[in-house]
């Protein structure tokens, strides 16, 4: 039998499941990358503001680590490439990574690959699908990606590259994560092995563009800086990603057809006979269930703050000499506004991320009820609110650990640097904290999906989107006020650096609580499975 048969069918039915993941995922990317270029066309209309700003970049050894060099120092691409090339590449990565492992090692564990291939269905047809969804995601984005930079004035040439250099780091790691779903018997353990070779990666380039440039060839996200959107062009370097995706999907198709279904090639160890007198609660079960995501998010933030705290008192120097930054320095309250300023801009990205971590937390919930791990553990005195509240627990609890390490890691290594870690650090702190109840609106959002219309629970993911697209387009598109103001993000206080009044922080945490409130009333009158 053909053992790629079926896989077209397995594609239509995995795009089918996952269209709104894709469009959301795709226009947010898109959105990232135009606003950042028309951000920088406005503020460095000039080529000598453009220069100054560049130069600022190249003695700063923090903002290098995490961005990279500037290639063209003399275009608005070049500044747009510098920005976003790496982040993004790695964003992209990361959501190869879910989509593979989702339709390959996922869909196993849930059993519905043993079902589907019950069928007239290939030996190969599910990893096929699994890496051909990915790509087919990673390419709308390129498409996306390129056409929106076109809009707003770039070069084609340099759009086209910069779409490309996306999209091959999407292709690497979608085949890094059908490798891994051959070796690990569970989806949690294979995207930890997946993201743990992108996090290496991101580290490699990021050693590469602060000291060693060479190292930066050692990382498929290196690559895709090297490219050179908008500069040189490159269009040998995507060789190298091209020969990597067929390397490393030969030795996934290979492994694939030396394992039985539902199995690894690592493995798994047995668990005891008898549960620990510690899992005899739902919060203990929950726990179990979520303590090893949590942990991996806390060590990110962790680090992720340090690494802000170290750039933020090197703002200035990026734009030292430029008049038309000096101009806005004065306009923002000199060089602690343009600092302040920056750190709100980066815990409003981390209000963000931990908003994904808590909808992660919550939808867990789903993910125990379509296993049907749900139904033994309700069938015993444990209620349906005390159940699906031990996990909002953590998403809650999560989510105020996470804000309150990068906080802590930010303000402490900022005020450090600065001699002032008496000042900084509640400052610092406390804007990583405000952040807190629009991502509990996030999280009351997917409560609610999941106990009134749970298989609309995904659509948790679309709101998030939604709300990233109206902060990153309403102002460049000049929304009205009350459309912006549909995103809770909108009403966060921009601290440090503004007062913090406590009306819309307050009217967030009540709607926070209305939204999980009603989603738990109906988890109560709905049918479990």
């Amino acid at each position: 039998m053909n053992q790629l048969l079926g896989t077209g069918a397995l594609v239509k039915l995995g795009l089918r499941r996952d269209r709104i993941m894709i469009a959301v995922w795709a226009y947010a990317a898109t959105a990232f990358a135009a606003s950042t270029a028309y951000s920088y066309g406005r503020l460095y209309d000039m080529v000598q503001l453009r220069r100054e700003f560049a130069e600022g970049v190249e003695y700063n050894g923090a903002t290098l680590a995490m961005y990279g060099r500037v290639f063209n120092i003399d275009t608005v691409g070049g500044l747009t490439a510098w920005r976003v090339a790496a982040i993004g590449a790695a964003l992209v990565g990361v959501f190869s990574i879910l989509l593979v492992v989702r339709h390959t090692r996922g869909d196993e564990e849930a059993g519905r690959l043993e079902l589907v291939g019950a069928g007239v269905v290939g030996r190969y047809a599910a990893l096929s699908a699994g890496v051909l969804i990915a790509l087919l995601a990673d390419a709308l984005l390129a498409v996306l990606v390129c056409a929106g930079l076109i809009a707003i004035g770039m070069p084609t040439v340099g759009s086209i590259a910069f779409g490309l250099a996306w999209f091959a780091a999407g292709a690497v790691f979608a085949a890094v994560a059908a490798t891994a779903a051959q070796l690990a018997q569970s989806a949690r353990l294979t995207n930890g092995i997946a993201l743990g070779v992108l996090g290496v990666a991101f580290l490699i380039r990021a050693a590469g563009d602060a000291g060693q440039s060479w190292l930066s060839w050692l990382s498929p996200i290196g690559w895709s800086q090297q490219l050179r959107p908008f500069a040189d062009n490159r269009w040998w370097v995507l060789a190298l990603p091209v020969l990597l995706v067929v390397i490393v999907g030969a030795i996934a198709y290979a492994l694939a057809g030396h394992r039985d279904l539902g199995a690894g090639l690592l493995p798994s160890r047995p668990g005891p006979a008898v549960g620990a007198p510690g899992l005899r609660s739902p919060l203990a079960l929950a726990w179990r269930l979520q303590r090893g995501t949590m942990a991996g998010w806390a060590a990110g933030f962790l680090v992720y703050g340090a690494v802000i705290g170290g750039v933020a008192d090197g703002v200035t120097d990026l734009v030292k000499d430029s008049k038309g930054t000096r101009d806005i320095l004065v306009e923002m309250g000199g060089q602690k506004g343009l600092v302040d300023a920056f750190i709100a801009t980066v815990m409003g990205m981390l209000g963000l991320i931990v908003s994904v971590y808590a909808v992660q937390a919550v939808l867990r919930l789903r993910v125990e009820e379509t296993g049907q791990r749900a139904e033994p553990v309700l069938a015993t005195r444990v209620g349906r609110i005390r159940w699906a509240m031990s996990h909002v627990t953590f998403a809650v609890v999560g989510s105020v650990v996470l804000l309150v390490l990068a906080g802590f890691s930010a303000g402490l290594v900022h005020g450090l640097r600065v001699h002032d870690v008496g000042h900084q650090l509640p400052r610092v702190l406390g804007a990583a904290v405000v952040q807190l109840p629009a991502a509990f609106v996030l999280a009351g959002v997917a409560l609610l999906l999941f106990g009134v219309a749970p298989r609309l629970a995904v659509a948790s993911w679309g709101a998030l989107g939604a709300f990233l697209l109206l902060g990153q387009l309403g102002p460049v598109l000049k929304l009205a006020q009350w459309a912006m103001d549909i995103s809770p993000f909108t009403h966060v206080p921009k601290a440090p650096g503004t007062a913090v009044l406590a009306t819309p922080l307050v009217a967030l945490g009540v709607v926070a609580v209305l939204l999980a409130a009603a989603g738990l009333a109906g988890l109560r009158e709905r049918d479990i499975g």
